[in-house]
């Protein structure tokens, strides 16, 4: 079975720093599109950052700058740094993996950013 599980979540300032994981198993993450998404309340889920196979990274303009996605192949773990949080950031983050028609979502992690 595959299984994505996130953590890291939490309540943090803003101006804070956050980081986020994605362990997988019954995958490889080396071939697979992993994304991070955030959905939050009353809005549609978005994407946030994207790492490519062939490692080419891709990020939502809002978050330019301000998060990192990493890929540890070792540890079959995807990461995604958040730096300089806002209040808007606050969201559930998911971790997806995508491998043609194949694709898996993990539970989710709540992210809060409030003073």
């Amino acid at each position: 079975q595959v299984q994505l599980v996130e953590s890291g979540g939490g309540l943090v300032q803003p101006g804070g720093s956050l980081r986020l994981s994605c362990a997988a198993s019954g995958i490889i993450v080396s071939i697979y599109a992993m994304d991070w998404y955030r959905q939050a309340p009353g809005k549609q889920r978005e994407l946030v950052a994207a790492i490519t196979r062939g490692g080419s990274i891709n990020y939502a303009d809002s978050v330019k700058g301000r998060f990192t996605i990493s890929r540890d192949n070792a540890k079959n773990v995807i990461g995604l740094q958040m730096n300089s949080l806002k209040p808007e950031d606050t969201a559930v983050y998911y971790c997806k993996a995508q491998y043609n028609s194949y694709v898996y979502w993990g539970q989710g992690t709540q992210v809060t950013v409030s003073s």
